[in-house]
């Protein structure tokens, strides 16, 4: 299985990736990001594109795969709705349907948040932006779109992408997931059930913590 990923500078793809590396399944991952992760891997390669709306500039090294995980994304904090749908809708539906355009029976996976408003009606703008994402994504003609909809995630050991509050909170982890279990999970259970997505199937398309947890099972 040849995939491409995103936001491997991120902790979220960064997590993905580490799984995508140990995972038997896994021929090749082509990283795109706007900046170099610096990872030397026989698996890996590195697609630098720092606008994602020029991704046609790279269509060349693009086809030929059967999945693409995308991570990418920003915390909506201090950003207005038009600055955050730019990120988040506006640019991440450019690059799917330029992949779409590329590799039709690709699966793409699209990590959202828990409480994404499939509505788009909603007081919550981030959720709003999401969920907008998540239903223009399904219309891109992908063989098929699988939203994740992590809550918290405990990241994965010799991550290096990790922000300071995920380390203190990873330390509580078992305490989280013995009162919130369908709220939090691992970054390898999000990895695993990513790559299973494409090796198996799964009956729905928006995957809630407790799906993801499932899928990752196998």
């Amino acid at each position: 299985m040849r995939v491409i990923l995103t936001g491997a500078t991120g902790m979220v793809g960064e997590g993905v990736l580490l799984e995508c590396l140990q995972h038997p399944a896994i021929e090749a991952v082509l990283l795109v990001s706007r900046r170099p992760y610096g990872v030397q891997h026989p698996k890996v390669k590195e697609c630098i594109v720092p606008d994602f709306l020029r991704i046609e500039d790279c269509t060349s090294q693009l086809s030929g795969y059967d999945a693409c995980f995308y991570c990418a994304g920003v915390s909506s904090r201090g950003m207005s709705e038009a600055e955050y749908t730019h990120v988040t809708y506006e640019i991440t539906v450019h690059f799917a349907r330029v992949l779409a355009g590329l590799n039709p029976q690709m699966i793409f996976d699209f990590v959202s948040g828990e409480l994404t408003d499939s509505s788009e009606q909603g007081k919550l703008m981030w959720a709003r932006v999401k969920g907008k994402t998540e239903n223009e994504l399904m219309r891109c003609g992908f063989r098929k779109v699988y939203n994740f909809r992590p809550g918290f995630m405990k990241p994965t050991a010799g991550q290096r992408n990790v922000k300071g509050y995920y380390r203190v909170i990873g330390g509580i982890y078992p305490l989280l997931h013995l009162l919130f279990p369908n709220h939090v999970s691992t970054l390898r259970e999000v990895g695993l059930a990513m790559i299973h997505s494409v090796l198996k199937d799964y009956p729905r398309q928006v995957l809630e913590v407790k799906d993801i947890k499932a899928l990752a099972r196998g």
